[in-house]
């Protein structure tokens, strides 16, 4: 048997772009074995055997106990079909790993360059390639371009990064040892009280997470509005009619707003100063995943985890370099100008491209932030060459904007104060304006800068007001969260990584922690975290999370080690699980009380039209074993309201209400169509209108007969 070198990827799409760089044709074979893909290529007289991962076909199993005990701390890296019911055809991927390592001589590991990319790939080596992790080489690129790759394979790294795949063992051991045990203890504890089973999970990363949430929702909750004041007034100019602030923006005494009012009603006012300032605005830094993240839900509404999504997709087809990175550094070395001319290809970017093109040195305005393992994300200059979907190209079309932009000059903008004064009182007019463009030319439509452009004026000329008013107004609660900001937060505050925090705020939304993008804790999510407020206030203390992450950290760097870590671990959780058995039965009947609150709020549609006393909710009779829509008070015998629902797929409440007759909707998701809306009230206008539409198609189709 020919021997050859394997080289093991993270996913099926980069595996065949590797072997597509590496193969002397461009054109290497693929394979399929169990159902499981790889490619074999050729170069110069080396044969290479070029197969993918699916992600992570390893993780961490305990070694003893049932799943219905805590706490756990004994445990081993196994085959994730060991552990997840849906992840049974892993076992193929392991067993063909296995099959192509006996005929190969060498060993490369090319996953993503990172915690969980090197994990991956170590984890390959080891345990279905018959150790072979301490032999294997490793290829290092930013991009799947193909240049890059045939680099990273002539000149690989001599050996595996073990600092890397020490670190990522130590997050997931430490991961996994919260989270099992945390997470378990709350659902055995609801169950063993209620003998219902509901997924209850909080881990390292997830309790902090929730407690910044919470913090805020009842902040928001014990918010008390108190009134104030706002004056306004319309002044003319040159037949134009501009607005005009007063000198205090909240006035705290309505007799007072009045008075300021009364005072300045249809007077003329004089032109007392005018400040004008011009100021330089510095082209944006590059784009860290973060960073991108947060652009792209202020653009698009895109979630950081939708984002993440969409740029790994753009990734992997080497229109960009690897995107989970910290690093707001763009290196000489990736070649500014050879990506601009590549861009300019694209006759949208030909011109900007071209501007920059002729500037005598390129240097880009960079962030403090750095990344041993990638610069920032950058546009490779490769074009699509299929059909980007929408969001796919609206990301694609931002990463190359920003990229143009920050090489670009600073941009000036004046802003003008004007100050009217009127019966010593006074009232503000602002102007803005862009005086230069510099980089805000390249960074178009992506610009959020409103213009308010003054006429000439000059001190001392007099003004008319034609109309003061007064705005009554309250004051307002903290802003919620939503999942860029908390994305943001959980940056600043230094929890969770790059790759998972996204994923973290996701785990919050499936566990109906939270709700709606404008962040809303449940009642389940505030009495997950009081119960762990009050018995492990350890778990969501951010202090503690940050002290693990920068433990963690010290790990890749050498000054810190695995087992110290994972032993404090264990000796921090013992106390706090010992201490929760002794109350389980309490935790039990508060997590299972808030469980059965928050199932029936899910099921919750609206008040009953009819008795007024009871809520629309989604039932079941266990009589006909139909579902319905029914009152609250329907087995109680005090109202009858109740309407039909389908009886296939499933129903919940839609939270909006019907624009033709205003009652609640329900969304009808059935199996192999998409979900639709169901207005249930039978005298609904747009049914009468459906009706008459339907009445008249079978109408014209007897005619056309």
């Amino acid at each position: 048997m020919e021997k050859y070198t394997l080289i093991i990827t993270e996913k099926p799409s980069a595996a065949q772009r590797v072997a597509k760089a590496l193969d002397h044709k461009e054109k290497p074979k693929k394979i399929e074995e169990k159902g499981v893909p790889y490619f074999v290529a050729h170069r110069g007289e080396k044969k290479l055997v070029v197969a993918p991962a699916l992600g992570h076909l390893y993780t961490i199993v305990q070694t003893q106990g049932k799943r219905n005990y805590y706490p756990i701390f004994n445990f081993k890296w196994a085959p994730r079909y060991v552990a997840e019911r849906g992840a049974k055809q892993i076992r193929a991927w392991i067993e063909v790993f296995s099959k192509l390592a006996r005929d190969a001589d060498q060993f490369i590991g090319a996953c993503d360059y990172d915690l969980e990319g090197s994990l991956i790939g170590y984890c390959i080596l080891k345990y279905a390639c018959g150790n072979k992790e301490a032999a294997a080489k490793r290829m290092k690129f930013s991009t799947l371009m193909k240049s890059e790759l045939e680099k990273s394979y002539e000149e690989p790294l001599p050996q595996l990064d073990f600092a890397l795949i020490e670190t990522g063992k130590t997050r997931h051991e430490v991961d996994w040892l919260y989270g099992i045990n945390l997470s378990r203890a709350l659902t055995l504890a609801a169950k063993r009280w209620s003998g219902r089973y509901a997924t209850l999970s909080t881990g390292r990363v997830q309790g902090p997470t929730l407690r910044f949430l919470v913090g805020r929702e009842k902040a928001i909750r014990c918010f008390v509005p108190t009134p104030y004041w706002d004056i306004k007034a319309m002044v003319e100019i040159e037949g134009s009619r501009y607005e005009a602030e007063y000198k205090r923006k909240e006035i705290e005494k309505k007799v007072e707003a009045d008075t300021v009012v009364e005072k300045c009603r249809r007077k003329i006012g004089e032109i007392e100063k005018i400040n004008v300032k011009n100021f330089r605005q510095m082209p944006p830094i590059p784009f860290d995943l973060g960073k991108l993240q947060t652009e792209a839900y202020s653009l698009f509404r895109y979630t950081p985890r939708r984002t993440a999504g969409i740029a790994e997709r753009l990734y992997l087809n080497a229109l960009i370099s690897y995107p989970r990175t910290s690093s707001q550094k763009l290196p000489p070395i990736i070649n500014y100008r050879a990506i601009l001319k590549a861009l300019s290809k694209k006759p949208a970017y030909r011109k900007l491209a071209s501007e920059l093109l002729e500037k005598e040195a390129l240097k880009p305005r960079e962030g403090t932030k750095e990344d041993p393992a990638h610069p920032a994300v950058y546009p490779t200059g490769n074009l699509p060459t299929r059909a980007l979907s929408e969001p796919e190209k609206k990301v694609w079309d931002l990463i190359v904007r920003r990229f143009m932009a920050v090489f670009g000059e600073p941009g000036i903008k004046q802003s003008m104060r004007v100050c009217i004064k009127v019966n010593d009182h006074r009232f503000y007019l602002h102007g803005r304006q862009i005086l230069k463009e510099g980089w805000m030319h390249f960074y178009k439509p992506y610009i959020r800068a409103e213009e308010v452009l003054l006429p000439p004026l000059k001190e001392g000329e007099k003004i008319r007001l034609k109309q003061v008013t007064r705005e009554d107004k309250f004051t307002k609660p903290p802003p919620r969260y939503n999942p860029s900001s908390l994305l943001k937060k959980m940056e600043e505050e230094g929890i969770g990584t790059k790759a998972t925090r996204a994923d973290i705020i996701e785990t919050l939304y499936s566990r109906r922690y939270v709700t709606d993008e404008r962040i809303v804790v449940t009642d389940l999510g505030i009495d997950v975290f009081n119960t762990l407020q009050k018995h492990c206030p350890e778990v969501i203390s951010v202090e503690f999370t940050r002290g693990l992450e920068e433990k963690m950290e010290q790990v890749q760097s050498g000054n810190e080690k695995r087992e110290n870590i994972l032993i404090d671990a264990v000796n921090q959780l013992k106390p706090l699980l010992e201490e929760f058995k002794q109350k389980e039965e309490t935790i039990g009947q508060t997590l299972s009380n808030a469980i059965k609150r928050a199932r029936m709020q899910e099921r919750i549609i609206g008040n009953c039209p009819n008795c007024g006393t009871g809520q629309l909710t989604i039932l079941y009779s266990r009589k006909t074993r139909k579902r319905f829509i029914g009152c609250t008070n329907y087995f109680k015998g005090l109202c009858k309201t109740s309407f039909p629902l389908p009886q296939r797929g499933t129903a919940k409440p839609l939270e909006k209400n019907c624009k033709s007759c205003g009652w609640p909707l329900v969304q009808v998701r059935m199996r192999g169509r998409r979900p639709w809306r169901l207005c249930f009230n039978p005298e609904c206008p747009s049914k009468e209108e459906r009706r008459k539409r339907v009445e008249m198609q079978n109408l014209q189709q007897r005619s056309d007969k």
